[in-house]
This record gives C-alpha cells, sequence and structure tokens, in this order.
C-alpha cells in the first residue's frame, strides 16, 4: 500500500540562527504536528536568546526564485507567513497567493520582534494590510501587534479582555479583514484566553489554557501560527485547526525548560526557545 503523503506546509519567514523563532520554529512546529514543511527564508537574522542584533532582508529575486521552484514540484496544503520585511517581497508573495487561490494560509504579523527591534518598515504595513490581507485565511496578532495594526493611540489601545472582543470584531468586520486569532499572552486575563474572531460569520470563540510562567516562551508566535497551518493543511476545519494549535503550544511551554541547550552563563532574563518535541527530546 502507497504511504499517504505528508500535509505539506510551506514556510515563509525570517531565519533565526537560535533556532528558537522563525523559519527554524515552524520546521519543528509543522514536524512535530504531522506535516512536512518547506522553508523559504525572507531575511537571516542575527540573534540569540537576549534579542535580535540585526536583520539582513533576502533580495525579493531570490526569495520569488525560492518560491517558484517549490510550488514546481509541491502540492501545498497550506502556507504560513511570517516576517516579510519590506513591499518587495510583499509583493512576490502576493503574486503567489493569487496563483493559490484554494491553498489555506495563515499570516503571523510580525511587526516587532518580543526584544522590541523593529521588524518591519513602517511604511510598507499599510501595503500589507491593504492587499495581503484580502488573500490570507487568518491572521495572528498578539496584542501589541493588533494595537499597531489598528493604528489606535495609547489611549485607545485594547487591553486584550473578553469584553472587547464583539468591539474588535466590529472594527475587523468595517475594514474587510480576515478571520483573526486575537493571542493572549499580553493580556492581564488570569487564563491564557485567545479569541478567535470571525468577520463573516459574525463568530467569536474563546481558547483556553492555562498561562504557563516561563521565561522561555521565544517563538511562541511562530509556532502557534505554523501548527494551526499544519492542521489546515491537514484537512481540519479553522476552529478544529486552532483548537489543536493551540493545545500543542501549551504543550510546548509546560516542557520548555526540557528543551534548553547548553548557555555559556546563567541569566534570568534570557528568553529560550520552546520544547518543540516533547519527550522525544530526552530519550536520547
Amino acid at each position: 500500500m502507497t504511504p499517504k503523503p505528508l500535509a505539506t506546509v510551506l514556510s515563509i519567514a525570517g531565519s533565526d540562527c537560535s533556532s528558537g523563532a522563525g523559519i527554524q520554529a515552524d520546521l519543528k512546529s509543522i514536524h512535530a504536528n504531522g506535516g512536512y514543511a518547506l522553508t523559504v527564508p525572507t531575511a537571516l537574522t542575527a540573534q540569540n536568546s537576549q534579542g535580535v542584533q540585526n536583520v539582513f532582508a533576502v533580495p525579493a529575486l531570490q526569495v520569488k526564485s525560492q518560491l517558484e521552484s517549490l510550488i514546481s514540484d509541491y502540492q501545498i496544503g497550506a502556507i504560513k507567513i511570517g516576517m516579510l520585511v519590506n513591499a518587495k517581497t510583499i509583493e512576490v508573495v502576493i503574486n503567489l497567493l493569487k496563483n493559490l487561490p484554494t491553498v489555506p494560509v495563515v499570516l503571523d504579523p510580525i511587526l516587532v520582534s518580543s526584544s522590541g527591534k523593529t521588524l518591519l518598515e513602517k511604511e510598507v504595513v499599510n501595503k500589507l494590510i491593504n492587499e495581503l490581507f484580502p488573500l490570507v485565511t487568518l491572521i495572528t496578532p498578539n496584542l501589541p501587534e493588533l494595537n499597531k495594526l489598528l493604528d489606535l493611540s495609547t489611549e485607545e489601545k485594547y487591553q486584550g479582555n473578553q469584553s472587547e472582543t464583539r468591539e474588535i470584531l466590529i472594527k475587523l468586520q468595517k475594514k474587510g479583514w480576515p478571520n483573526c486569532l486575537l493571542k493572549g499572552g499580553h493580556s492581564d486575563e488570569e487564563q491564557a484566553n485567545d479569541y478567535l474572531l470571525l468577520p463573516k460569520t459574525g463568530a467569536i470563540h474563546t481558547l483556553s489554557s492555562a498561562r504557563i510562567q516561563t521565561q522561555h516562551n521565544h517563538g511562541t508566535g511562530c509556532t502557534l501560527s505554523s501548527a494551526i497551518a499544519t492542521h489546515l493543511a491537514a484537512r481540519n476545519d479553522l476552529l478544529n485547526a486552532t483548537k489543536l494549535a493551540k493545545e500543542y503550544l501549551f504543550k510546548t511551554l509546560k516542557t520548555a525548560e526540557l528543551g534548553q541547550p547548553s548557555y555559556k552563563i546563567k541569566l534570568s532574563d534570557r528568553h529560550g526557545g520552546l520544547n518543540h518535541f516533547g519527550d522525544l527530546i530526552n530519550k536520547q
């Protein structure tokens, strides 16, 4: 009997040389969730567990060449998009998606690194919103990213609480934005609540888990969005794909201490990556 092919997911994102986030986290997340990852780096970053030191954009022509090579050979089940850096790269991705209209797309709109470094040029945010958003299935902003995308003043900024979700949904509907998973990592709610907002139907789904206290939380957004894409590629509907991905993320955070590499010195403010492979990492 011919083996069933793995759900094939294309990750278009920045490269993290520390392997905590970016396409490296996507690669681990996709395979841990039973998929097969294809990866196209849009930027090369110099970073470690203490932050991002430098970002070099991969030329858009090379991004385009990589994408053309992959789509000529692989049947892509879903696409995850992360850091895009500049307008030329966004244009390349837009052209790709226009040629793959039935493929589900998860966009993690990475604007600023967790250490505060700007990763997307300010002048291209509007292009991201106006031209790329209409082509994707789901966006997965954290709270600061949502507030920045909505261009809210300090007084208007949302806190990520459940009472705000209906108002946020109405704004998404008026703007014609796609489905949105508002992540709860930055909220002050006791539980880690993510809110799946569906503008077309008006539905709001709350996905809850216990809040894990760990300093090793680098790459949570990349891990979650690529896991969602993997379950979409496996033909799960959006709600179930998101639930499965959140359950997986919870496990990677809960066991993050078990998945750390060897560091030169012990630092209390270090943000290491997650434990993408659970118990397997300790069976050496």
